[in-house]
C-alpha cells in the first residue's frame, strides 16, 4: 500500500525534466561538465518529499520547486566556484531560473492571467518540457539555447560548433517535431 511519501514522489516525477531543463539553461559551459544537474534535481525531489510540498496549493508548487532547485543548484556551484558566494550572484541565479521559466511560458503564448489558465499553462509547460526531452539531443540543445535562453543563431552555432545553417535546420526540425507532439489547443486551431 503506497504511503504519502510514495504519492508525493510519483507526483514530483512529472517535474524532473522541467527542473533539468532549467539547470541546463543556467549553467555556463565551464560548469556543465562539473555540476551534476540530475543530482541537483534528485536532491530537490528528496527535499520536496520530506516537506509539506503535497499540501501546497497547485499554483504554488512550481514556484516552490524552482526556488528549492535554485538553492540546491547554488550549493552545488559553490563547490566549484568561490566567487559564487557573492550574494549578488546568488540573487542573479535565482532570478535567471525564474526568467527561464518565464521564457518557457512566453513561448507557450499565454495572455490570460486567471488562476485556472495559469494551472493549464503549468501543465502545458510540463508537456513542452517532456516533448523537448524526447527530441534528439542536438535539436533539443539548439531550441533550448535559441528560444529558451534567448541566444542569437551565431552564438548557438559557436557553442554547438556547427554552422549557422545547420543550427537553423536543427531548430526548424525540432520545432516541427514539437508541433507534431503537441497539437494546438482548440482555440489555437482557428488562428
Amino acid at each position: 500500500m503506497p504511503n504519502q511519501h510514495d504519492n508525493t514522489a510519483n507526483l514530483l516525477n512529472q517535474y524532473r525534466d522541467y527542473l533539468a531543463l532549467l539547470g541546463r539553461l543556467q549553467l555556463d559551459p565551464m560548469l556543465q561538465a562539473k555540476v551534476d544537474v540530475s543530482g541537483v534535481v534528485q536532491a530537490t525531489m528528496l527535499e520536496a518529499c520530506e516537506s509539506d510540498w503535497a499540501s501546497l496549493e497547485e499554483l504554488d508548487k512550481l514556484p516552490w520547486l524552482r526556488r528549492v532547485f535554485s538553492n540546491n543548484l547554488l550549493d552545488e556551484i559553490r563547490k566549484f566556484r568561490t566567487e559564487a558566494r557573492d550574494v549578488r550572484r546568488e540573487r542573479r541565479l535565482s532570478h535567471r531560473v525564474d526568467q527561464s521559466a518565464s521564457r518557457l511560458q512566453m513561448w507557450l503564448k499565454s495572455e490570460n492571467p486567471s488562476p485556472s489558465h495559469r494551472a493549464v499553462q503549468a501543465e502545458d509547460e510540463l508537456q513542452l518540457v517532456g516533448a523537448l526531452a524526447s527530441l534528439p539531443d542536438a535539436q533539443r540543445e539548439a531550441i533550448e539555447l535559441h528560444h529558451l535562453k534567448g541566444l542569437p543563431l551565431e552564438e548557438v552555432s559557436r557553442i554547438m560548433q556547427r554552422t549557422k545553417g545547420s543550427v537553423a535546420a536543427l531548430i526548424f526540425r525540432g520545432t516541427t517535431r514539437l508541433r507534431q507532439i503537441m497539437p494546438p489547443k482548440q482555440g489555437e486551431r482557428d488562428e
